[in-house]
């Protein structure tokens, strides 16, 4: 898989896409991650990459011609499943499109910044807008980094136990029961007696009976749409 993330601010990058579960996914070649500087692709000598906006609103808008540059020339070079902008308009990032777009093969990451992109790339070059809530960050770069944290550890072999992902919370549309390790019992804090019983079946029973009465008590709304579903 390839990642490409269009940025005028690598730099917030850096730190985590190389750590951790990315790291190890992108040094075993599960997954290709280039970042891309827009302002390569500026105009003038100083690469402008923003500009004032039509219609007197205040903030600066990111500009129509380097952002259409360098996607023209990623698309001239292999075919993209999604171009992804990052936006609070998009549609909120979920488990289910985590779990889709990490089965794709190319995808770009458009990172938002200043007051936003001329709305003509939206238009024409974007195929999926995506936020990862209902507020507004400095930029797009914490999202993306957001998107492919939640994707990359789908792909099989990028963590030891793939087993671990499938019971993650919201794989199945509840949330997680409680987990718990050793000691057994800590400053009088027992562990369940069922987990220690050795039998798959009521553990099982016990975690789908908790993952409901968790999400009943935290996410009911993720509750109501399990049923519908």
């Amino acid at each position: 898989m390839r990642i490409d993330i269009l940025t005028v601010v690598p730099e917030l990058l850096d730190s985590p896409l190389n750590y951790s579960i990315i790291k190890r996914a992108r040094d075993k070649g599960l997954v290709e991650i280039v970042i891309h500087n827009i302002r390569e692709y500026g105009k003038g000598f100083y690469h402008q990459v923003d500009d004032y906006g039509y219609g007197g609103d205040a903030g600066m808008i990111m500009m129509i011609e380097p952002v259409f540059t360098l996607i023209d020339k990623l698309k001239s070079e292999r075919h993209y499943d999604e171009i992804i902008y990052t936006s609070p308009d998009g549609e909120i990032l979920n488990q289910g499109i985590a779990n889709t777009l990490s089965c794709m093969d190319n995808i770009i990451i458009l990172c938002g910044h200043y007051k936003g992109i001329d709305h003509r790339i939206r238009e024409h070059l974007i195929t999926r807008e995506i936020s990862v809530g209902n507020y507004v960050l400095s930029g797009g770069e914490i999202p993306a980094a957001i998107i492919c944290d939640a994707l990359v550890r789908l792909i099989p072999g990028a963590i030891g136990d793939e087993t671990s992902a499938l019971s993650d919370s919201f794989q199945d549309g509840l949330l997680a029961p409680p987990i718990y390790t050793r000691p057994a019992e800590f400053n009088g804090w027992k562990v369940p007696e069922v987990l220690l019983s050795g039998n798959p079946v009521l553990i099982k029973e016990w975690q789908d009976t908790q993952s409901i009465e968790r999400t009943k008590a935290l996410r009911p709304e993720l509750l109501e749409k399990h049923i519908d579903n």
